[in-house]
């Protein structure tokens, strides 16, 4: 019995969901193997177990404006991940594969807008209290003039 043949566009050929409304084709991964010098013994020697995993933002047609400059800005007009963390070829894809969607998904937040708030009553409250309990802790260490 033969082993299994893996396609060359990277063992699992569905699309890659970045966030709820970015999806990109698995046509648009562009994916090598090569050797991996990380675990495997002598097998690491005759496989090509390393994944890379590329993804070119320019030409994607998955992306709209907003986020092809977001990701532009953010990480460059080329973004790829690389996985040599196993000896099997297919798991170090899906290690690629993951490291990528975060490395997007990253790139692609969007951080609230702090609004600056005043603190409430009681929080100004209790922090004037502190600085009375430190006062009054300090002030009990200090040497008296009368000489005690």
């Amino acid at each position: 019995m033969s082993p299994p043949t893996v396609p060359e566009t990277g063992g699992d050929d569905s699309a890659l969901r970045v966030t709820r409304s970015v999806v990109i084709p698995a046509s648009e991964l562009r994916w090598r193997f090569s050797a991996s010098g990380g675990p495997g013994g002598q097998h690491a020697n005759t496989s090509n177990t390393r994944a890379d995993v590329s993804f070119d933002v320019e030409a994607s047609t998955a992306l709209g404006p907003v986020q092809r400059a977001r990701i532009l800005e953010r990480l460059g007009p080329l973004v790829s991940a690389t996985a040599s963390d196993e000896r099997s070829q297919l798991r170090n894809r899906v290690l690629a594969r993951e490291r990528l969607r975060e490395r997007l998904a990253a790139a692609l937040h969007v951080e609230k807008a702090r609004r600056a708030t005043k603190p409430s009553r009681g929080a100004t409250q209790r922090r004037l209290d502190d600085k009375g309990r430190q006062s009054q802790r300090k002030s009990e260490r200090r040497a008296r003039p009368d000489g005690e």
